[in-house]
């Protein structure tokens, strides 16, 4: 497996890393938890050694999934959990400094872990200073109790004044070949920062895979089933790049998954996705993905093709977009 740094603190991980929200949280059914186990150490024997959850998948089984199945191989992996929301009750937001604490505390028992790797801000709090939340894990970082620290979907300024603080390593946000908003102002601040960044969603939630269409069905516990870019009438308007995704592959003797993928790996060397799955057969395709090289003309191709497509649907419900937006 291919390495990249994320950041300029000496964060090195795995070209590829695994996104376990979906053994637990949020796309159906959780898998059993021996098969969650199985993939998990399936994916470090085949050079996985970064891997993301959070307290909120579940919550708490996701952390506690991935602290069993890790169990004896801490050395060798990189673990990146998140805080920033109430579990339970009416919900929202919280990154007060000692909450924060309290959920650093909690996931590292449930990790089974001394430390975390890279420990996010999972969504920007608008009534806590930023500056605040830099400090609460800048104290963290010090007591040895976190190594790194991360913002997920935060704005160019939320950036620039956490990193004023404590270093940034880490941006983490949607970016795939249907979301494409952080090459706009993002990347440019990132790359001036010496910020690495970890693209959620680069599969487009499966649908760039190819294996959705309009007459999909998701069920009720599928999150996808409550999207506006999962509406029937979204997936009938998108499949348009889905089958220009899917010429490229064939083109290649690849799949489309493994295209997009290596299209995200080929933006930057500081960008490492990390989808995720839940069978070893969609692991190993993903893995090979970083054997696929496009070149500049490639890549030109593609933007020509994709700028014939407009997506449909926005990413969430507006309720949780004004989270975001804030």
């Amino acid at each position: 497996m291919k390495t990249r740094m994320l950041g300029t603190d000496g964060l090195r991980v795995s070209a590829l890393g695994l996104g376990c929200m979906g053994l637990s949280h949020a796309y159906g059914t959780p898998v059993d938890r021996r098969a969650g186990i199985e993939l998990i150490r399936a994916a470090v024997e085949r050079g996985v050694t970064m891997f993301d959850t959070a307290e909120v998948y579940g919550p708490f089984s996701n952390e506690e999934l991935l602290g069993e199945a890790l169990a004896g191989l801490r050395e060798r992996v990189v673990i990146a959990t998140k805080f920033g929301f109430v579990i339970g009750g009416a919900g929202g937001m919280d990154s007060r400094p000692e909450h924060i604490r309290e959920v650093a505390e909690a996931s590292l028992r449930r990790l089974k872990t001394d430390y975390i790797d890279l420990f996010y801000q999972h969504r920007v709090d608008p009534s806590v200073p930023i500056e605040d939340v830099a400090g609460a894990v800048r104290d963290l970082i010090s007591e040895g109790k976190v190594r790194h620290f991360g913002l997920s979907e935060a704005s160019v300024d939320t950036i620039r004044r956490a990193h004023a603080v404590q270093t940034v390593s880490v941006l983490q946000s949607e970016y795939s070949l249907w979301w494409r908003e952080p090459e706009a102002e993002i990347l440019p601040v990132l790359e001036e920062l010496g910020i690495g960044f970890v693209p959620f969603s680069p599969l487009g939630r499966g649908f760039l895979a190819g294996g959705i269409d309009a007459g999909t069905r998701f069920s009720e516990n599928d999150f996808r089933a409550g999207l506006p870019r999962f509406s029937e009438a979204s997936r009938k308007a998108n499949l348009s790049l889905v089958e220009i995704v899917a010429a490229m592959a064939r083109d290649r003797g690849v799949s489309s998954a493994q295209i997009a993928l290596a299209w995200l790996l080929a933006k930057k060397s500081w960008i490492v996705p990390i989808p995720g799955t839940t069978r070893l057969q969609r692991l190993e395709e993903n893995l090979s993905a970083v054997d696929i090289e496009l070149s500049p003309t490639d890549l030109g191709d593609i933007d020509q093709a994709l700028a014939r497509v407009s997506v449909q649907g926005e990413r969430y419900p507006e309720h949780l977009q004004r989270q975001i937006d804030r």
